[in-house]
């Protein structure tokens, strides 16, 4: 029950950040806000953490250098590659205060060595822009699909 629910917000999450900062309303209204209730308790910080925010955080440079430093890194393990796994790999992180990112975890995987890869890759990350609330740097739950595609020859 508890990995179904996870995968459930993870999913949720990604595709719905925007929708719900829009329902939100006006910048300060934090009554659209939605919290994890509980913390990872893997982490160092117990500050709360929130899954949409006013500020989402950012790889550094934004989407173009994001993409570009997957391709400079990512590497389609061998298994998968020689058994033709590709599809996408999904996984969750919380993007610290600092800009760090802990709790890598693949929520939903494809297998051959690529969910591996995904977190490895993830693990490699600079820091992050970190996500705002209300002014405040806060800690944000982040879900994330990685693909993995083989290229025709």
């Amino acid at each position: 029950m508890k990995k179904t629910l996870i995968t459930i917000i993870g999913l949720a999450v990604f595709t719905s950040v925007k929708a719900q900062q829009q329902a939100a309303g006006s910048p300060n209204d934090t009554s659209g806000t939605i919290l994890i209730s509980k913390p990872d308790t893997s982490s160092v910080d117990k500050s709360p953490i929130f899954t949409a925010v006013e500020h989402e955080p950012e790889f550094p440079g934004g989407t173009k250098k994001f993409y570009k430093f997957l391709q400079n890194n990512i590497r389609y393990p061998a298994e998968a590659h020689e058994k033709n796994i590709q599809g996408k790999v999904f996984i969750t992180f919380v993007v610290e205060k600092d800009g760090s990112l802990t709790d890598i975890k693949v929520v939903r995987g494809i297998g051959g060595g690529c969910d591996e890869e995904a977190v490895r890759v993830m693990k490699m990350s600079p820091k992050w822009n970190p996500g705002t609330q209300n002014n405040h740097v806060v800690r944000v739950f982040y879900t994330m699909p990685l693909s993995f595609t083989l290229q025709s020859r």
